[in-house]
């Protein structure tokens, strides 16, 4: 494969978690010690920065600051939702972008994101291909949902989902505090896969997880839900749920009152207020007292629990991408590829962008128990290898020391 010599960039994109910066810093310094690649450019907010020629010359950053960016939560260099148009109707974007591209001759893009921005990723990617533009483009996984397809799982997962359990067991322990009855309703993030709502059954493991989970792949039903709460209420005066913001009945209606809210970007349902609904229609149905708590950014953010090798897996995405384009490979998706038999073992693999833009990967029906109100032991099993370990977040004053980055504007060599 001949060498391709020229800059690159790194953009950010959709939701953020604990550990996406963690794959930028894969990215960064993996690019500033490669021989072929002459810049490192990071998108201010995604393909936005792009379009807008925003770029960060990430080379004037100190070291230092960059080493930080691991135990430093949310988006860097910022994030942005928002879709590109199918190229056949309207080229308008991907003409400036390549534009762009060349005044800065740039060889290499890595998008770091979820769906969505693979689906951005292998537009652009399709589009330079098209036109005969030679520049090595890659995707770099990232979503707390767990949703994307061709891979075990996806950074930024591991890192929700041991806070969900976290906090679940910490919320169960508040709840039994009392000798007066009580229902509690935790709403966890999650619009059409349960992996984040299914993660709070961790906390079971330390004898402090919710009595009941429900999943968006199982159809909701508000009565049988009811019946549910209510025999384990009747039973030990206490029942504490953990429930999806995706939950929808089988008509395909989300149970969340504020489903049609608004919508992103991408034309997504902006989910929320479900716990406070479910609460109040079991207080309705009950008369127990009732708390409604959802987790909301908290559990994407949370990077005081974040999973060691949930890090360490970020940051070896983010170099595996650089490595793998400056080796000759575009058009791709760094993935990861595991067992769990006889001990925990990942390695990344290389996966077609084809395959993974746009497709939703959820969590397999045996998995959910019969009743669809609970996870059961393979669930667990594959879950717990990935919250494993404690991030040596740096303090100062007792507070995490987070990145600061310099951010100075880049211009045309």
């Amino acid at each position: 494969m001949e060498k391709l010599t020229g800059a690159c960039i790194i953009g950010q994109s959709g939701g953020p978690t604990a550990v996406i910066n963690a794959s930028a810093q894969g990215v960064i310094q993996t690019a500033l010690k490669s021989d072929c690649i002459t810049r490192v450019l990071g998108a201010a907010h995604g393909i936005k920065g792009v379009l807008e020629d925003k770029l960060y010359d990430m080379g004037q950053e100190d070291p230092a600051e960059l080493d930080l960016l691991q135990y430093t939560p949310s988006s860097a260099l910022g994030s942005c939702r928002y879709k590109l148009a199918d190229p056949d109707v309207d080229d308008t974007d991907y003409k400036r972008i390549l534009e762009i591209f060349q005044k800065y001759n740039v060889r290499y893009f890595f998008y770091n994101g979820g769906n969505d921005s693979m689906d951005t990723c292998n537009k652009i990617s399709k589009y330079m291909q098209k036109v005969g533009y030679d520049c090595r483009i890659m995707g770099v996984p990232k979503t707390i949902d767990n949703d994307l397809n061709g891979t075990d799982h996806c950074p930024g997962f591991a890192s929700a989902a041991k806070y969900i359990a976290t906090s679940c067991a910490e919320v169960w322990q508040d709840a039994h505090v009392y000798d007066t009855g009580m229902v509690t309703v935790i709403e966890i993030m999650g619009r059409h896969a349960g992996w984040l709502a299914g993660s709070a059954a961790l906390a079971s493991l330390a004898g402090c997880g919710p009595d009941l989970v429900y999943l968006p792949e199982v159809d909701f039903d508000l009565d049988q839900f009811v019946a549910d709460v209510k025999a384990i209420y009747e039973k030990t005066g206490k029942c504490l749920v953990a429930v999806s913001e995706g939950i929808h009945f089988a008509d395909g209606r989300f149970v969340s009152e504020a489903e049609t809210s608004a919508t992103d970007g991408f034309g997504h349902a902006q989910l929320g207020g479900l716990a406070v609904k479910l609460a109040d229609i079991i207080k309705k149905q009950t008369g127990a007292k009732v708390r409604g708590i959802e987790l909301s950014l908290l559990q994407r953010c949370g990077s005081h629990v974040a999973s060691k090798t949930d890090v360490e897996e970020a940051r070896q995405a983010g170099a595996a991408a650089v490595e793998a384009a400056v080796s000759g490979v575009t058009d791709k998706m760094v993935a990861f590829q595991c067992t769990r038999e006889g001990g925990y073992k990942c390695e990344t693999i290389l996966e077609p962008l084809d395959i993974v833009a746009n497709f939703e990967k959820k969590v397999p029906r045996e998995w959910i128990n019969e009743a669809g109100n609970g996870v059961n032991q393979a669930f667990i099993d594959y879950v717990l290898p990935l919250i494993q370990g404690e991030s040596d977040t740096p303090k100062e004053n007792g507070l995490p020391r987070f990145a600061h980055l310099k951010k100075v504007l880049t211009t045309s060599m």
